[in-house]
């Protein structure tokens, strides 16, 4: 029974979260110095801040993490946001990228949701830097579907995404969730909308779409 998540096998959300860290690293490898310095959808992160945030999980100790949780007062927004400014101005944009490939077959994952949640830390925040950016990545159906499978209102009370009144429904997947207005998109904007994110416009159809505009630089 240690093998598998309760929905998927261990070994494939694995592989799927090393085949996510190495193709996010390429596209990170090809931004021009601007993109680098581009605002994301993560609310006051440029994309080296974003970067920087992916790769805390491998570069920090237990104890060292301990510490700087202590440092924020047990605030972890704040102690997150630090790190991530901090970390951001300490490395260069290759060793960002870097960080990312050379620990693709890395353990960790966060200390709540297990490994559906490390899968779904690298896809949110791969998205809150290429949909930011109108770059046309489109994560691979399977990782999709893995997270989309592990939606429900406890995902929405942890990231304060207000989806009452509203039934996502996905046009490019068999998936649909919640009751109430139609709001259609892709799967993957929808999963964004899920983790309490908002979207440039263009990426959602129907009437509630308004509510998730991200505001406009």
């Amino acid at each position: 029974m240690g093998n598998t998540t309760g929905r998927r096998p261990a070994a494939d959300i694995r592989a799927a979260i090393a085949a996510e860290r190495r193709e996010l690293a390429a596209v990170l490898d090809g931004l021009s110095p601007e993109e680098w310095e581009a605002p994301t959808l993560c609310g006051g992160w440029r994309v080296r801040e974003v970067a920087a945030h992916m790769s805390m999980g491998f570069r920090y100790s237990f104890s060292k993490m301990a510490w700087e949780l202590i440092r924020a007062r047990g605030n972890l927004h704040r102690m997150t946001d630090r790190c991530a400014r901090e970390d951001a101005a300490t490395h260069s944009t290759r060793e960002l990228a870097a960080l990312l490939s050379d620990n693709a077959d890395h353990p960790w994952k966060p200390p709540v949701g297990g490994i559906e949640a490390a899968l779904g830390h690298d896809v949110i925040h791969g998205l809150d830097i290429t949909v930011a950016l109108g770059l046309e990545r489109r994560v691979p159906e399977d990782r999709v579907r893995i997270l989309l499978e592990s939606v429900d209102t406890r995902t929405l009370k942890f990231f304060g995404a207000d989806l009452s009144g509203i039934e996502l429904r996905a046009y490019d997947l068999d998936w649909s969730f919640g009751t109430g207005t139609p709001l259609s998109g892709a799967a993957q904007d929808l999963l964004l909308l899920a983790y309490g994110r908002r979207l440039p416009p263009g990426h959602l159809r129907g009437a509630p779409g308004d509510r998730f505009l991200a505001a406009q630089a």
